[in-house]
């Protein structure tokens, strides 16, 4: 097996995990450095919005990656990975949602963060934000019809430990793959995300029928007008 020199650094708590290991990376934290806690009192999703982070309910954690090319398939690099490591450490099988949530039965268990820094010097890095629902305590009442965890799905006591260990180490080959073989990150996700091709959405005051993704990883979506190309914002899914 090859060596994946990971340098996991355990907080009890933080206000974000993306806030310490951005402040890493711009001090020159290597590939690899993993900032987890077991509580985030200021964690954060997409466009600004609040990542509950109750302790010991969940899995949050940054990976700080430095990819010697462009970064526009991290996200969806980091979302084949985490399913894989789920997978491996659980058994449970999971969907992928454009652009970064884990899924199963349409409730979302897992969320994806990715976030530049000096994108475009030598020095670039991204942050790779995930949290994974470990308990439905991870997610308020309010949000359970949307929402679901491991242990929620399996009806069993699951080690944190060991679903961080398998998700690092498929995160780790999958953005290895990605500088290599991207079409293979590509592959692996639309195998894993049946919902992106004939899904209706709406955003924007518009709706369409999804229609997979390009190279680039933009979702393509069918509307009456013809095919419009997404590249960022909110969709709301028909599932």
């Amino acid at each position: 097996m090859p060596a994946r020199p990971f340098d996991v650094r355990w907080l009890p708590s933080t206000t974000s995990t993306m806030d310490v290991a951005s402040k890493l990376a711009h001090e020159g934290a290597p590939h690899g450095v993993v900032i987890a806690a077991d509580e985030q009192t200021a964690g954060r999703g997409r466009r600004g919005t609040t990542w509950i982070s109750p302790p010991g309910a969940g899995l949050y954690f940054s990976f700080i990656s430095r990819p010697s090319a462009g970064a526009a398939l991290i996200t969806l690099a980091a979302g084949v990975a985490v399913r894989e490591g789920i997978k491996t450490a659980t058994g449970l099988g999971a969907d992928l949602k454009w652009p970064n949530d884990v899924i199963v039965d349409r409730r979302k268990l897992a969320g994806i963060l990715a976030e530049g820094v000096a994108i475009g010097s030598p020095g670039q890095a991204v942050i790779i934000g995930i949290g994974v629902n470990v308990l439905p305590a991870a997610y308020p009442p309010d949000v359970a019809a949307r929402a679901t965890s491991l242990e929620g799905e399996l009806a069993r006591p699951i080690d944190r430990g060991v679903v961080l260990c398998e998700i690092l180490i498929a995160l780790w080959d999958r953005l290895a793959t990605l500088e290599r073989r991207p079409g293979d990150i590509l592959q692996a996700w639309r195998a894993a995300s049946p919902n992106a091709i004939g899904t209706r959405v709406e955003w924007d005051g518009k709706h369409g029928t999804t229609a997979g993704i390009d190279e680039s990883g933009a979702l393509f979506v069918k509307t009456a007008a013809g095919v419009e190309r997404i590249i960022a914002g909110e969709l709301r899914w028909m599932l």
